[in-house]
């Protein structure tokens, strides 16, 4: 059985993107004034909400 180097390399590719893009939220949050961070994350428990409901729609 040979295993695919797309295989071993696409896993690799995800967390670094993920890791890139939690590093550029923290960033801009630290960036931004703090009347916006506290905007942003009073928002987020309601956007996660949102994409639980995007994500138990069944898919036609």
């Amino acid at each position: 059985m040979t295993i695919d180097s797309t295989l071993l390399v696409a896993p690799l590719i995800l967390g670094l993107g993920i890791i890139l893009a939690a590093f550029v939220c923290i960033v801009a949050l630290c960036r931004a004034e703090r009347s916006d961070v506290v905007a942003v994350v009073r928002a987020l428990p309601e956007l996660t909400a949102a994409f639980l409901r995007y994500r138990r729609k069944p898919r036609r």
